[in-house]
């Protein structure tokens, strides 16, 4: 049981038929999710949604504590700073307010960041607990997020490419703070992940971060070309 939620392996090969039905998966699950949700009342929506959103934040709360509990905890990698597993986190505070603020800032971030870590993953555990938990969190992120468009009828707006932006540059900007005072690597600030990544096109530190920062409101734009062409209600 401790192999299953600790052992690292490296047995997850990407871009093979292992990558292509881990997403075919999630591709699947999301369209029967949404599409059944559709079918159901307001009240139903809200749980299923709850349900979902949590269960993507525990998986993260879950794999801290399990690394405390076996004293494997180490502060330079384990906390949930990582954007994925800080929104994982407080994906909730959507799900429960519906707030549309939050929805904006995470569409953005989620459907473009997170979403790249499904077509060029950073962790090649496979059948443990780090493989469910890297695949839960960001193919679950994305799930949710188009579940949150399709089934809250949430539509991203022109603005929110700024807005979602902005707090891009806050989370940036706080952890380049973490990582001066804890020597660690939280959103590759200082070092480029060790695995093949899109970062490796982008020029060696720091520059990848000056590239990042100058596409990322073309990406953005391009992910919220879709609803200005259609300009109709989810």
């Amino acid at each position: 049981m401790q192999d299953f939620f600790l052992k690292e392996n490296q047995n997850f090969e990407p871009y093979t038929l292992q990558h292509f039905f881990i997403i075919l998966f999630f591709i699947v699950f999301g369209i029967v999710l949404i599409k059944w949700a559709q079918k159901q009342s307001k009240k139903t929506q809200i749980l299923t949604g709850n349900i979902f959103a949590f269960s993507i934040s525990l998986v993260v709360i879950i794999a801290v504590g399990i690394k405390i509990y076996l004293n494997d905890f180490d502060i330079k990698e384990d906390l949930p700073l990582h954007l994925c597993s800080l929104i994982a986190l407080i994906i909730p505070l959507l799900s429960i307010s519906r707030k549309f603020l939050y929805y904006e800032v995470f569409f953005f971030l989620v459907l473009t960041g997170t979403f790249q870590s499904t077509i060029t993953p950073s962790d090649y555990n496979f059948l443990n607990f780090p493989f469910i938990r890297y695949w839960l969190v960001h193919a679950g992120l994305v799930v949710y997020l188009l579940y949150a468009t399709f089934v809250y009828k949430m539509v991203p707006t022109l603005k929110s490419v700024f807005k979602s932006f902005i707090g891009m540059q806050v989370y940036l900007a706080a952890m380049f703070l973490v990582n001066f005072l804890l020597g660690s690597n939280y959103f590759y600030t200082n070092r480029k992940p060790e695995v093949a990544t899109m970062l490796d096109l982008m020029g060696d530190w720091p520059y990848y971060i000056f590239v990042v920062e100058l596409i990322v409101i073309p990406y953005f734009l391009l992910m919220y070309l879709p609803f200005y062409l259609t300009k109709k209600k989810i």
